[in-house]
């Protein structure tokens, strides 16, 4: 729950005049700090008890933990809604894959590079796993060490999970990686907490915590937070899908509707550990994907399994307040000539990607026109009187495309045919020709068209 300015007044030093921290009164101050737009830091007359305090309250209700370094790190958690629709969600989940110390060599290294090299373009985007889960299957320290060393190897700057049941073999992985490299540690348990505090407090890296049940997972972290050990990933133990399932609504809940703090944390799963079926684990994996998982372990990636995930996490993790578009403006496809034809539509992306993709398999040299709809669709922005005869006819004239083509001829989508007239009343001199209904359309129309040119 967010913080209000009126609970942060009451903890303000209110010394009248002062305006040391860039605001006229202390109140002022506080209505900036809890909208986000001041440092608490700014005002030197807090006592470090209070500091602390208003640092908690300001506190995201769930923590934002990063694994990994540079560009390929993996930020979870710091969400602020249950469902996408209120807001947005903001950090997608990091997809895994389980590289146990137990596989032979060729194994291991399939499945590391695979998270790098297993990659699909979709709508502009590149979709990809993120990090590799290493696991001492074996319970040799050296075993899961030389693990450690060799994904590093393989791939310097892959964010890594480092799974055991000792804080020691887990302590030897980490310096097999080297603590610069961020890997989070899992997992701390009942059993271990008090080893794991003496061990780890200091060591500044992300911990995972597990316990068999909220109310314990709850203690766990609660002690671990007394400790300094705050960078936490929780796992509530359920290794079924419907158990796990509420557990993460449970938890979102806790955080977010109640201001739990002792629950206010990103999680980890292991749809892996919930099916031996590759179809039954896609499946679990998508329904903890759309219930607020942290991070997802699979037992391997394969692109029958990772492709729906991938594009899945996309569509959920896609700000719902934002469409997607591309750039409006005339993009060149298959080095046209002064010759080539010109296709219009509007700059939604999934329309602009396959228009575009339909266009190029044909190898007709061609332009494509995309016309500002803010991101809507062809029968959609028409709806909203975005795209029609006048709008696309002060677009062509102004896009330039007069200068690049002598060719006159606009193709428009086969589903505005009724704008024909319009675009030609806007546009004299160009012949307006009525496309598709469909971009899979395009593969028999634009060689047709290109014959007659």
């Amino acid at each position: 729950m967010a913080v209000k300015g009126t609970d942060l007044v009451k903890l303000m030093p209110k010394k009248t005049g002062c305006k040391e921290c860039g605001f006229p009164t202390c109140f002022a101050f506080a209505m900036k700090l809890a909208t986000g737009g001041a440092e608490v830091s700014a005002c030197p007359h807090l006592s470090d008890e209070v500091r602390e305090q208003v640092e908690e309250l300001l506190a995201p209700p769930i923590r934002p933990v990063t694994i990994g370094t540079g560009a390929k790190a993996l930020l979870i958690g710091d969400e602020e809604v249950m469902y996408r629709h209120e807001k947005t969600f903001f950090h997608q989940p990091g997809i895994g894959v389980l590289v146990a110390d137990t596989d032979d060599a060729k194994e291991i290294e399939r499945k590391i590079k695979a998270v790098e090299e297993m990659q699909f373009l979709w709508i502009g985007r590149t979709l990809q796993a993120d990090l590799a889960v290493l696991q001492c299957a074996s319970g040799d320290t050296g075993k899961f060490a030389a693990l450690v060393k060799r994904a590093v190897e393989i791939n310097d700057a892959l964010p890594l999970v480092l799974m055991a049941d000792s804080i020691d073999i887990l302590l030897a992985g980490l310096e097999a990686c080297g603590k610069d490299k961020k890997p989070l540690l899992y997992a701390v348990t009942e059993k271990n907490i008090d080893e794991a505090i003496s061990k780890l407090g200091g060591v500044e890296v992300p911990v995972a915590v597990k316990a068999e049940s909220l109310e314990k997972l709850s203690a766990l972290t609660e002690k671990l937070k007394e400790a300094g050990i705050q960078d936490l990933v929780i796992d509530s133990g359920s290794r079924k899908v419907w158990d796990a399932v509420q557990d993460q609504i449970l938890i979102r809940r806790a955080a977010l509707k109640q201001g739990f703090k002792p629950l206010g944390y990103p999680t980890i799963t292991f749809p892996c550990q919930m099916a031996d079926d590759p179809r039954k684990e896609l499946a679990a994996a998508s329904a903890l994907l759309t219930r607020y998982a942290g991070i997802i372990c699979l037992s391997d990636l394969s692109e029958d399994v990772l492709f729906p995930l991938v594009v899945l996490r996309m569509n959920i993790y896609t700000d719902p307040r934002v469409p997607m578009a591309v750039e409006a403006k005339i993009y060149e496809l298959n080095q046209p000539t002064d010759n080539s034809p010109v296709l219009l539509t509007t700059n939604f992306a999934l329309t602009y990607f396959s228009v575009a993709n339909e266009i190029e398999a044909t190898k007709v040299p061609a332009y494509l026109a995309i016309q500002d709809t803010e991101g809507l669709s062809v029968l959609t922005s028409w709806s909203a009187g975005k795209f029609n005869g006048e709008t696309a006819g002060e677009f062509i004239k102004k896009s330039g495309i007069e200068d690049k083509t002598k060719n006159r001829k606009i193709v428009i989508p086969g589903l505005l045919a009724r704008i024909r007239g319009e675009l030609e009343d806007e546009l004299p001199g160009w012949e307006i020709v009525i496309g598709p209904r469909e971009a899979a359309g395009i593969s028999s129309f634009l060689p047709e068209l290109a014959g007659k040119a």
